[in-house]
């Protein structure tokens, strides 16, 4: 059936952040689509209220069973469904991870740029940050990024116990090779690091790309990682809070759990039936959704190319944000401050994404054609107004 993409329901006045934080501002920043839910998601929580009891959910056997068997189906990686722990989101299980890997003091190693909750989930739980930067180049006119071998063993300490994998990688769009993965694999082997990886990204892939799980690498890997997945940025349903860990080493798993003791709560009943109905009936939306992402992406590259002098974006191979390099426009101060001040357009300021960051914004262009155009129109303005 045919999806509507190019027209979104009204979200201001409607206590949203993404459209509440900055007021009159064209919002294109946080990670959050202006797409409704598939109709199954929603007809799946118009039943629950219906109902009319909001008591305390347990996940249903069946939306373990499905995830099981999404694994094998699409990334050909077998996991059992104790494996599974289920999470009221991302951002609290990298925190979990945090308090459940060493002592009080050792090192957790992140590359940057990267998503700002990797950078102060240590800190909160009396672990010190260390971070390494990707490679970053020109690629006809184009940003790049790779993983940087020798800057990341040269960060890892007597002390680093933990590295976080942001994988697709949030903020620069990357969908690491299997070649990537295994080289940092079998750097983390070699200092026995506990691996986090971040995959909440994974099915939005673009230009057909297949995701490869890091701890589908061998059997080895699997047992020192702990992968964080959800339904929330794939299917729209972030605010619902829904998240889970595969974790298939027995003991990590057990640590884990006790981190968790006391201070996470459990998923929440609508976030529940939310995801059973999305993962059961949403792949043919997220089919057209990925074609509508990949045309924003490409449209987004080429107007950027040969409208906003002096900026470059990556081309981004999975996720729907753009990481742009605002250095060479040479603006006053910053550029999330310029573009919100000077076009009426947010975005995420770069600096929060750590080092490699400044001087960079982040653009979410999943949202309808027609207002990615209108912020894309006014950064034109802003820039061909300045002194």
């Amino acid at each position: 059936m045919p999806y509507d993409f190019d027209h979104s329901p009204i979200r201001r006045g409607t206590d949203s952040l993404k459209w509440q934080r900055y007021g009159a501002a064209l919002p294109l920043w946080v990670a959050d689509m202006d797409f409704a839910a598939p109709e199954p998601v929603l007809a799946a929580l118009h039943e629950r209220v219906t109902h009319g009891v909001f008591g305390y959910g347990a996940p249903p056997e069946e939306l373990t069973e499905i995830l099981c068997a999404r694994m094998e189906e699409r990334y050909g990686w077998a996991v059992a469904p104790e494996q599974i722990v289920y999470l009221p989101g991302l951002v609290s299980g990298l925190n979990v991870v945090c308090r459940a890997v060493g002592e009080p003091g050792d090192e957790v190693l992140v590359q940057t740029p990267v998503y700002p909750p990797f950078l102060t989930a240590p800190e909160h739980q009396d672990r010190r940050l260390v971070t390494a930067e990707l490679c970053a180049e020109r690629r006809d006119g184009r940003l790049h990024y790779s993983f940087d071998d020798t800057a990341f063993a040269a960060a890892m300490g007597s002390r680093t116990r933990l590295f976080i994998l942001c994988h697709p990688h949030n903020p620069v769009g990357r969908a690491f090779s299997v070649d990537e993965l295994s080289r940092l694999a079998t750097l983390c082997e070699r200092h026995d690091l506990t691996i986090c990886s971040d995959e909440i990204h994974c099915d939005l892939l673009l230009d057909g790309r297949r995701h490869t799980p890091l701890a589908a690498l061998a059997p080895d890997i699997a047992q020192r990682c702990i992968t964080l997945m959800a339904p929330s940025k794939t299917f729209n349903i972030a605010g619902l809070g829904a998240s889970f860990a595969v974790i298939p080493n027995s003991e990590l798993r057990r640590r884990f759990k006790q981190a968790m003791r006391g201070i996470v709560p459990d998923a929440n009943i609508l976030s529940l039936s939310a995801a059973l109905a999305a993962y059961r009936h949403g792949d043919d939306w997220l089919r057209a959704l990925l074609d509508y992402l990949t045309a924003n992406r490409d449209y987004l590259v080429e107007y950027v190319s040969h409208h906003l002098p002096g900026i470059s974006s990556t081309v981004p191979e999975a996720t729907y944000l753009a990481w742009l390099d605002c250095r060479g426009a040479n603006l006053p101060g910053n550029p999330h401050q310029f573009f919100l001040e000077q076009a009426g357009v947010a975005l995420n300021d770069g600096a929060a994404f750590g080092p490699g960051g400044e001087g960079f914004v982040r653009l979410n262009f999943g949202c309808p054609r027609s207002m990615l155009t209108e912020g894309l129109e006014r950064m034109r303005a802003a820039l061909a107004g300045r002194p």
